[in-house]
């Protein structure tokens, strides 16, 4: 697929550490689906596994997400770190990741574990709180739906 050109290049972010923190600072992320020519949109919180470079997700196991999914694992996401508005200079500053990859059902007991694990330490200040009380029984995982966002591609951008 071609990509198109950032118009101005002195606001492109190059530096993969600095891409990856965008992506580990954030919290959500927005992913666009497209099935015969029909686009969706949605925001889902994540986890992000920098070692498998890939985004975890809980969802439910049916619904307008995973008919989308099944029809076309490929997805664009963006994640923004919101500066702020500058008052009276009708400027907003701004870090922004895009992402495109593909997106997968996690089937395995041992991977639905490891992207929960992955998203719950990404999200909250004690995951093993959660995990002990919600999540110690194999049998939650039998009706939890998880997602992975398999990276292929990132850009970056600041702007002011």
């Amino acid at each position: 697929m071609t990509r198109y050109h950032l118009q101005k290049k002195e606001r492109e972010i190059k530096d993969t550490k600095e891409l990856h923190a965008i992506i580990k600072k954030g919290k959500y992320t927005t992913i666009a689906l497209c099935r015969n020519n029909e686009p969706y949109i949605v925001t889902l919180s994540y986890g992000y596994d920098e070692l498998k470079n890939a985004l975890y997700f809980h969802s439910r196991l049916k619904g307008l997400k995973y008919e989308f999914i099944k029809e076309n694992p490929s997805v664009c996401a963006t994640i923004i770190e919101d500066r702020g508005y500058i008052m009276n200079e009708c400027a907003h500053e701004f870090r922004s990741v895009i992402i495109w990859g593909k997106m997968y059902f996690v089937e395995t007991l041992e991977e639905k574990k490891h992207g929960m694990d992955i998203l719950l330490k990404h999200l909250e200040d004690n995951p093993d709180k959660i995990t002990q009380e919600s999540l110690s029984n194999d049998k939650y995982y039998k009706n939890l739906g998880i997602l992975r966002l398999d990276v292929a591609e990132i850009n970056g951008k600041w702007g002011r």
